[in-house]
């Protein structure tokens, strides 16, 4: 295909000039790695409540969240960018959360989906057992408030996350930026 007649992606950093004998793309090397990186993450789903059910639906045929990069749920941490933790965190589970997180290939990034994942939300004042918050386990990059958000609500924040990496952002940097993601 000859590079003159490509049709080049809206957001693609690089920069297609024309020659002669055809075109050439000029581009950095970061900037190229980020945007593949933000157009190619994969969430690892954690669902322990009923944040799960709106997280499910993003993936739906009505939001699809698939067309922005985000492609299928998986269910292992070794081939996920992205934990999506939707719900209430006990006590019981933090260590798993923890494991998971560590089993994740850097760089790897953490939502936290709703008042239960973001604060212990109504259950954390009832019972011992509820942790404080998902930043008390794992370190946080976006928050989602809601009981429970709203699919669109998702998708905002991981088109939100997307925006970040293609900028070339550290997750220190994203954590600072988009304390909360609504």
């Amino acid at each position: 295909m000859d590079v003159t007649t490509a049709q080049q992606p809206s957001d693609f950093p690089g920069q297609i000039h024309q020659t002669a004998g055809g075109g050439i793309v000029i581009s950095a090397l970061d900037d190229v790695v980020n945007w593949a990186r933000s157009n190619s993450l994969w969430p690892l789903t954690f669902a322990t409540s009923c944040c799960g059910i709106e997280m499910m639906a993003v993936a739906g045929a009505k939001y699809d969240f698939s067309r922005f990069g985000f492609e299928v749920a998986r269910a292992t941490p070794r081939q996920a960018d992205v934990i999506i933790i939707a719900g209430t965190i006990v006590n019981k589970m933090a260590p798993v959360l923890k494991r998971l997180y560590d089993q994740m290939a850097d760089p790897k990034y953490v939502i936290a989906m709703g008042a239960c994942a973001i604060s212990g939300g109504p259950f954390f004042y009832n019972t011992y057992s509820v942790v404080k918050g998902a930043d008390h386990v794992v370190p946080v990059d976006v928050y989602i408030p809601g009981c429970p958000p709203r699919p669109e609500a998702l998708l905002h924040a991981l088109i939100a996350l997307q925006g970040k990496i293609k900028a070339g952002l550290t997750r220190e940097q994203i954590r600072q930026d988009s304390a909360i993601a609504s």
